[in-house]
């Protein structure tokens, strides 16, 4: 399998063979659905709690007699049925991650991949690097390309490219450690850098 090497200009400079066992493997729907609900669950909080009667401060004092006085028998000032007391069924602070084995996790990215070089929206650049940093510059490097959303993945993160494109909301940039089945489904394009992808497929091999 080859793929054509492009610069920003977006002229052919070259040609790169890629690895049949990550780029051409049969995709699972089912697989990156797991993937992707694993992913998008380890990003919840959880943070969300409330008081429950033992945790709020309020006196331990009876409020009125038991009997005698025409009212409710009452005791707790800290009961849920009063204002400022506790919350009876609240919620509290707990872990949303739902557990994928490494080797689902890594089969999954690869028919991620496949899936990007089989719809024709994997491009390979030989280099992301800018003179300076110029939003302008990397939004007409990108409109030469004719894409919408794009997901480009890094080599090594470079500062005039972080910086050029941290203002343009349709573009992702990352590093290849980074790279997740979420990210490279969510954008339309997947760029990748040359010596990005030889490493890339160097662990998922």
């Amino acid at each position: 399998m080859t793929v054509d090497v492009y610069n920003l200009n977006k002229e052919r400079v070259g040609e790169i063979d890629l690895k049949e066992e990550v780029f051409n493997v049969p995709v699972k729907k089912h697989v990156l659905h797991q993937v992707v609900v694993s992913q998008l669950a380890s990003k919840r909080a959880g943070s969300a709690a409330t008081k429950t009667r033992s945790q709020v401060k309020a006196s331990g004092r009876k409020l009125w007699r038991q009997k005698g006085t025409g009212r409710a028998r009452v005791g707790s000032a800290a009961s849920p049925t009063r204002r400022g007391g506790g919350v009876a069924f609240g919620p509290a602070p707990r872990q949303y991650v739902i557990k994928v084995p490494k080797k689902v996790r890594k089969a999954a990215l690869r028919m991620a991949l496949t899936d990007k070089l089989q719809n024709e929206k994997l491009i390979v650049i030989d280099s992301f690097s800018f003179p300076e940093i110029k939003t302008k510059a990397f939004v007409e490097a990108m409109r030469r390309f004719d894409v919408r959303t794009a997901l480009i993945v890094a080599d090594q993160m470079d500062e005039n490219l972080d910086k050029s494109s941290r203002n343009v909301p349709w573009v992702k940039v990352m590093r290849r450690e980074g790279l997740n089945v979420y990210d490279i489904l969510k954008y339309d394009n997947l760029f990748v850098e040359q010596p990005a992808l030889k490493k890339i497929e160097e662990v998922l091999a």
